[in-house]
Order: C-alpha cells, then structure tokens, then sequence
C-alpha cells in the first residue's frame, strides 16, 4: 500500500498532512511576498528611466503580468497531471530566471533583456498567486476561504518589506557597480528561488494528489454503501459559479493593478521621495494581503456573495479617493492605497472561494490555472491602460474608471443570485 493510500484511508492523517501543507505554503509564501514586490514596486521606475518616458511606465507591469498569464496555464496544467509540488516550484525558481535576468539588463542597459526578463520574471507573480490554492487542496467546504487567508497572509511578511528594502537595497546594488533601482530584483531573485525550493523540498505528500485520491476513495465508499433506494450524490462542476468567480478575480485584479501601477510615478511627478512611494506600496501590499485571515472566515462564515459587495463598496472608494486626494500627500495616498489593497483582497479570497466550490478534482487545477490566465490577461490590459490614460488624460480620470469597474461587482452577483434561483426550481420541479 502506497504512502497516499495510506494517508486517504486515516482522517488523521489527512488532518495532519493539510497542517502540515499549510505551514508549508505559509513559509514559501514568505519569501515569494519579498519576490513579488520587487517589480511592483521599481518596475515601472526602471523603465521610466531607460524609455526616458512616463507614458511607458505600465510596460514592466504588463510584460510580468503577461508572463504570469502563460506561467499561471502551464503551472495550472503540471499541478493537474503532476501535483502541485512540481508546478509550482518550477514557477518560483523560472521567476528567479527572470529576476536575474532584469539586473543584468539595467548592468548593460538592454532594453530588450529588460523586457524579455520582466517576462519570465510574472512567472513569479502568478506562481505566488496559485500557491493559495494548495493550502485549499486537503481544506472542507467550510475551511475553504480560511485555507487561502492563511496562505495569503502569509505573504504579507515578505510583500511588505520588500518595497521598505528599495533603498537598503540600492545601496547593496550600488556597492557591486549595479544600478540601485535594480537593487530589489536582487531581492527577488534569491527570494523566489528560496520559495521554489522550500515546495520542491517538502510539499511531500502532494496535497493535490492526495486530495485526488481522496475524492476517489470516497465516491467509491459512497457508491458501495448506497442502497437501490438511494442513489449516490455525485459532484459536478457550477458552470455560473465558475463564470461568477473568475470575473470577480478579474474585475478587482484589474482595478487595483491599474491605480497600483501608476501610483510611484504619480507620486514622483508631485515631489514625493522614493522612500514615501516604498512606503505607500508597502503598506498597500501589506492591506492585500494582511486582512486574509480574518477575510477567509468571513468569507466562510457570512458568505461568498456578500463579501464579494463589500469588494466592490471597498474598490469603489479606494477609486474615488485615488482620483481625489492630492498626490503629494503621503497621508491620503497611503489610505487610498490601503483601501485599493483592502478590496482587492475581499474580492481574491471570495471569488477563488467560489471557484473551489463550483469545480471538481477532475478539472480543478487547470481551471484555476486558467482562469488565472485570464486575470493576468486582464492585468497585462490594466496596467497598459493605465500608462496611456495618465499620459492623455490624468491619475484622476484613472481612479473613476477603477470606481466603475468595481461597480460592475453588484450586478454580477445579483445575475448569479438568479440563475441559482432558475437552477433550484428546477431540480424541485
């Protein structure tokens, strides 16, 4: 009898493995939080300055962001076939590739090393991002949206001091003849490798392959004790709550990564330092991710549904102050920033909620692998806009069209409110 045979077969033991698998995820999402904040935070700094052009600040975002697209589908796909522990430690350690890759593009000034290597590096983004999902593999139906908090608060720890490590980390680029802004890509690379083989080495047993071979065993213990009176309950995929979940992950990934992307140079443009902008997107990154855990049980608790509304109220806001609030207020750039971070949370944990709830083990990590696809696709979009619509226009036209994107939230959910209704009455029926 193999390992995970013998694991499915004991309770006990599936409860220990899921602790296990969580603390885990907790300490990868650690380091993968320091990678991910390298690009968020100077990506677009660095371009500004090898472009000579404001109007290009959103390219870096967009190349990682479209590169997380293709990394999320081919992560989601080896996770399905061959468990999680391969496919995401090959996406960390490609987003180290990348990492390196950018410095050494700013060493020697190639434009298009720094595009091809910001590239590989969203390898990194969308691997962080998918990691949530292993926490959730082994999680009940009411552990679910908990699981992911755990995983996603755990990336606060990283997320929040890798832009504060901008200047420190300058200082350490400059010390070995490196461009200083280049300095958090240092960061990011020795951060996602630490992530990549903290999976590899001991995300054993895969949970997901666990997780698929505790569905079989238990669809076959229900069919052998089901009686000719009784059929057994099957799962099956919910086509609306798939469609519902991924567009509540793309409308508020593309909300916030538009306003984030903008925001250091929009502050630059009022005179602000680079320490405040370090300081306004560590905290913004730090409200994405620290709420989680209280998140994930309200989520669990109150509802899928009602916190995806609360998304929508918080993005909103976030919108409006964003286009409002003077750009050299460090104060009211920073609140702006928290709730544009708040909001995006309330929607990641509720909408891939909704996702694991409406998909089975058969189908469930390449579908989650490729709806990320789409929210990468939709960030990839965002953050080229975004560039273009504060050249043409202004920061503030950028944060009423983020407070119209969120608003699209509600009827979203009252469409899924009625399709659930149709679904019911006809099963009654």
């Amino acid at each position: 009898m193999s390992s995970i045979d013998q694991i499915v077969k004991s309770p006990e033991k599936v409860e220990n493995l899921y602790k296990r698998t969580l603390t885990v995820v907790v300490i990868s999402q650690i380091f993968g939080g320091a990678g991910l904040a390298a690009g968020i935070t100077v990506g677009a700094l660095i371009a500004k300055d090898m472009l000579g052009s404001a109007s290009f600040a959103g390219v870096p975002a967009a190349l990682f962001t479209l590169g997380s697209a293709l990394s999320a589908y081919l992560v989601g796909r080896v996770s399905q076939n061959l468990g999680r522990r391969l496919g995401l430690s090959l996406g960390f350690l490609a987003g180290s590739l990348g990492a390196i890759g950018v410095i050494i593009a700013t060493v020697i000034s190639s434009v298009p090393l720094l595009f091809i290597s910001l590239f590989i590096y969203g390898a990194g983004t969308s691997t962080n991002l998918q990691v949530r999902y292993a926490g959730a593999d082994l999680a009940s139906s009411k552990q679910r949206a908990t699981a992911v908090s755990i995983a996603m608060v755990a990336t606060t720890f990283g997320a929040v001091a890798g832009p504060n490590m901008v200047t420190p980390m300058g200082k350490v680029a400059e010390f070995i003849h490196v461009p200083s802004l280049a300095g958090t890509f240092i960061l990011a690379a020795f951060a996602y490798s630490l992530a990549g083989l903290t999976l590899f080495f001991y995300l054993r047993p895969d949970p997901f392959l666990v997780a698929k071979q505790l569905d079989e065993y238990r669809q076959q213990e229900t069919r052998n004790n089901a009686t000719e009176e009784s059929e057994s309950p099957t799962e099956s995929a919910n086509r609306v709550g798939i469609i519902v979940g991924a567009l509540v992950l793309i409308l508020s990934h593309v909300i916030m990564v538009a306003v984030m992307t903008m925001t250091p140079v929009h502050m630059q443009d009022h005179g602000s330092s680079l320490t405040a902008v370090g300081l306004v997107i560590g905290l913004h990154i730090a409200a994405m991710y620290l709420p989680s855990i209280v998140t994930g049980r309200l989520v669990d608790t109150i509802g899928r549904n009602k916190m995806v509304i609360a998304s929508g109220v918080t993005l909103a806001a976030a919108g409006i102050m964003a286009a409002l609030v003077p750009g050299g207020s460090l104060l009211w750039m920073t609140f702006a920033l928290v709730l544009l971070g708040i909001g995006w949370n309330f929607g990641l944990i509720s909408g891939t909620a909704i996702i694991v709830d409406s998909t089975t083990m058969d189908n469930r990590a390449k579908t989650q692998g490729t709806i990320d696809v789409w929210v990468a696709l939709g960030g990839t979009s965002g953050t080229l806009l975004s560039g273009v619509i504060v050249a043409y226009t202004s920061y503030t036209y950028l944060g009423f069209l983020g407070m119209f994107l969120a608003l699209i939230l509600f009827p979203l959910i009252y469409w899924q409110q009625k399709k659930n209704i149709v679904v019911e009455n006809n099963r009654a029926s």
